[in-house]
């Protein structure tokens, strides 16, 4: 039966529901009921040819209409003649609406969040509003989540890390697991000169609220013992805080970037030169250091559309940075170990030389194997040693 059902009113009515509809017009004041629902009734010809399922349909939609009103218009059949059906379903109220969805206590619960936050910052209900359904999954968090806000603007600018906020009943990591609202909430009540616009996400969310956050730290090994930092150390593995690193004032001529922690712990020794245990798609920790743009640079990555995307990325801030065993040679010399990229990437590149740009193209259009890669790590170490030199050289 293609006719509207009792279950097919909570089924509208569930969907305003899921879409935050219900809640968002309880937070917001909104008046959206008395509402008329979609009725699907019988045809004019079906009224005759299938009376009896229509009046079973009629007694059925009526008898269960506790919470809904079935409003009749009379309508005269040429066969049947004057007779009155349903013609159209209304929810009368909210009540009505929350007892046939059996929501009531949930919708209590939002009200609460609602009228807690039109007593504290009547300016975050524009966010209960937009994020309803959010709203009320974090009612059991939000008296903590508006204290945190409320120490906020209390303490502009704070410059301290978010262990040292004092709040209580809040530790860290609620603080922490919540950076994502929080910067939401933030946005809405923080003046603009007491953030940096500069921080985005949940990763910048200390620089935008100005915390003090963990320090980025670069690592990187020495692979000419004439450059060692430590008398008589014979392992020069380091890791320095960005801006550590960033004044370090040593003879290096060449740096290699390698993504792989047992490649860069096993980089051949080179003169004047160093490896850094690479960032992947984040290189901004390096940018501050002035020095890195005397050095030759060379960047080994994996041999697959994200390597080269990572490498096209390392160029934005260094363009003169070099490619090291990331080449058709290569590739060609190590098929036994060919593997496939779970996602590769497709978009256009635009810093690659030309050679680079056959590659990945080859790569990207799956023109040597389907979604090819050849992970660093198993490139044969005599190849590794020969390329090295190689470009020394």
């Amino acid at each position: 039966m293609s006719w509207t059902l009792p279950a097919d009113i909570v089924s509208q009515l569930r969907k305003l529901w899921e879409q935050g509809i219900i809640l968002a017009a309880l937070a917001g004041g909104e008046e959206i009921f008395p509402r008329r629902l979609v009725l699907k009734k019988p045809k004019p010809a079906e009224m005759s040819e299938r009376f009896a399922e229509v009046r079973a349909w009629i007694s059925r939609l009526e008898g269960d209409a506790k919470h809904y009103r079935v409003v009749r218009r009379e309508i005269n059949h040429r066969t049947l003649g004057a007779n009155t059906v349903p013609a159209e379903v209304w929810i009368d109220s909210l009540e009505a609406c929350l007892a046939l969805l059996g929501k009531r206590r949930e919708a209590d619960r939002f009200a609460a969040v609602v009228e807690l936050t039109r007593q504290r910052f009547p300016q975050l209900i524009s966010w209960l509003v937009k994020r309803p359904l959010h709203g009320l999954a974090l009612a059991e968090d939000w008296p903590c989540l508006l204290d945190i806000v409320a120490w906020l603007l209390d303490h502009p600018r704070p410059g301290i890390y978010l262990r040292q906020v004092d709040i209580g009943g809040v530790h860290s990591k609620f603080i922490e697991s919540h950076r994502g609202v929080l910067a939401e909430l933030f946005d809405l009540v923080m003046p603009h000169d007491t953030r940096d616009e500069k921080g985005r996400g949940t990763t910048g969310f200390c620089r935008r609220y100005c915390f003090r956050d963990k320090p980025a730290r670069v690592r990187f090994r020495l692979l000419d013992p004439s450059l060692s930092l430590l008398a008589g150390a014979i392992d020069q593995d380091f890791t320095l805080t960005e801006e550590t690193f960033a004044r370090l004032d040593l003879p290096v001529a060449r740096v290699y970037i390698t993504e792989n922690e047992i490649n860069f712990l096993a980089f051949p020794q080179v003169p004047h030169s160093m490896v850094i245990f690479g960032a992947g798609y984040g290189f901004g920790i390096l940018a501050n250091a002035v020095w890195l743009y005397t050095c030759t640079l060379h960047y080994w990555g994996d041999i697959d559309t994200h390597g080269f995307a990572i490498l096209d990325q390392l160029r934005a801030l260094f363009p003169a940075a070099n490619s090291l065993l990331m080449d058709r040679d290569t590739l060609l010399a190590h098929r036994p170990h060919w593997g496939q990229e779970p996602q590769p990437s497709r978009g256009e590149l635009s810093r690659l030389t030309d050679k680079e740009q056959l590659l990945y193209d080859d790569l990207r259009f799956d023109r040597l194997a389907v979604r090819l890669r050849l992970e660093q790590e198993r490139i044969g170490f005599a190849w590794v040693e020969k390329m090295v030199w190689r470009n020394h050289g």
